[in-house]
């Protein structure tokens, strides 16, 4: 069974032609100028879509869908979540890019000391950020960039950590 990825969400249509506005993570546009084959989570279905191209306005992405071709076509998927395969994702990385579901349970570590565990990811504009919960059960917000965090091992599950003070109390 394949394992999907959400990557948008269809906020409303776009002009005549069928388009759907497309809400997205704007660190991913290149990603969603390369889609081509994408599914569309409707009434507990994935049902699979071709892409026929991507273009972008300042805030979303807009998609044409092939088949959907009238606003009413394009209606009924309005607030539909768009999903790739996990593996299409995958191959897709660079070396220093990882999924949100590898990252959250890691541990973090500075040094031998375990500091806690990422809880979440999310972004604010000009990073990517971990959400750890520190051993005190405090939230802290670490900015997901190289000289904070040098490294991630996905096998053993740590994330390491720069010690800057205060970082995760």
């Amino acid at each position: 069974m394949s394992k999907y990825v959400s990557v948008g969400k269809i906020l409303n249509f776009h002009g005549v032609k069928g388009e759907a506005k497309v809400g997205y993570s704007k660190s991913q546009r290149d990603f969603m100028e390369s889609l081509d084959d994408v599914f569309l989570f409707k009434d507990n279905e994935y049902i699979p879509f071709s892409v026929q191209y991507v273009k972008f306005n300042n805030k979303f992405a807009i998609i044409k869908f092939s088949g959907i071709d009238t606003v009413n076509d394009i209606i009924e998927y309005k607030n539909c979540l768009i999903f790739v395969e996990e593996q299409d994702i995958r191959e897709k990385l660079d070396e220093d890019e990882f999924l949100i579901d590898e990252l959250v349970g890691m541990s973090v570590v500075c040094g031998d000391k375990n500091l806690g565990t990422v809880v979440g990811v999310s972004n604010n504009g000009a990073n990517d950020l971990l959400s750890v919960k520190s051993n005190s059960g405090k939230i802290c917000l670490v900015p997901f960039v190289k000289a904070i965090v040098p490294s991630v091992d996905i096998k053993t599950k740590t994330v390491t950590v720069e010690d800057i003070k205060g970082l995760i109390e």
